[in-house]
């Protein structure tokens, strides 16, 4: 299979950041193994960056459609490559929340039982946000409220500033650097305080592929609609469009404002 390498490269890294990371969301609903909110921002930190080093020999380590579309929107990427990429992550992605459910699964099952939970009610999203990401958060008082318009466009300047940074990273000016090696560190280290910025409204999803394929996993593996926000379609609007929209205009604005002031004639002396 001609794209099979790409296809295990997006497979391996998207695996690698949802496993870590949602097992982090995991222990911390299951254990409170984890106290405030940039301890676990900074472990899908970690989890991101050695994502991208396990899997950039393979493939360009995109490991998000949104990221994929917009190297594509941008030429970085040929289009004939995205089905590949998208399809190892949403596989990648799938797989890391089937292995995530071994491993707690029995865990989950006696936290519920000793909440008084009921698999598939509304108060079961406490568990099912192990897998997907809801607004506001479910773990947050009662009193916060997000709506829908505000958690979309929540998501869309998350993955927005995360897709300006990953392209200012990866600028062909970077590329050769001795610093170039570091690239993934300060990829996550971006995703670690877009996280801590995000997650109170919509948990952060910043990534279709990471957020769809682990919720339709829970919604199969008991949870049903409850493995989904109560806004009917949020799921696909917030979580799906929002990433894909705030990376498209991230990817316009520095292909067509940054990138051509950026060029060698014009770059500053440091």
């Amino acid at each position: 299979m001609k794209h099979l390498r790409d296809f295990i490269g997006e497979f391996l890294g998207t695996f690698v950041l949802v496993f870590f990371g949602c097992s982090t969301v995991a222990v911390t609903v299951l254990f409170d193994a984890h106290q405030g909110l940039m301890q676990v921002a900074f472990a899908w930190g970690i989890g991101v960056t050695l994502a991208i080093y396990c899997s950039r020999h393979l493939s360009c380590a995109h490991l998000n459609p949104a990221v994929s579309f917009a190297m594509a929107v941008s030429r970085r990427m040929s289009w004939r490559l995205l089905p590949w990429y998208v399809l190892g992550q949403f596989f990648g992605a799938f797989s890391a929340a089937a292995l995530l459910y071994g491993l707690f699964g029995e865990t989950i099952t006696q936290f519920e039982a000793h909440q008084h939970l009921l698999r598939g009610s509304d108060e079961s999203r406490i568990t099912a946000m192990i897998f997907g990401e809801f607004f506001p958060n479910p773990g947050l008082p009662a009193w916060v409220q997000v709506g829908p318009v505000t958690a979309f466009f929540a998501e869309a300047v998350g993955t927005g500033m995360l897709v300006m940074l990953i392209f200012s990273l990866t600028d062909k000016c970077n590329l050769g650097r001795p610093d170039e090696a570091l690239s993934p560190f300060f990829i996550g280290a971006a995703v670690t305080v877009i996280i801590a910025i995000i997650a109170p409204l919509t948990q952060a999803g910043l990534n279709p592929a990471r957020d769809l394929a682990p919720r339709l996993f829970a919604y199969w593996a008991g949870w049903g609609d409850a493995a989904f926000p109560k806004e009917p379609w949020s799921f696909l609007t917030v979580y799906v469009l929002g990433p894909i929209l705030g990376a498209l205009m991230a990817a316009l604005a520095f292909t067509w404002g940054i990138e051509p002031l950026a060029t060698k004639k014009n770059k500053p002396k440091c």
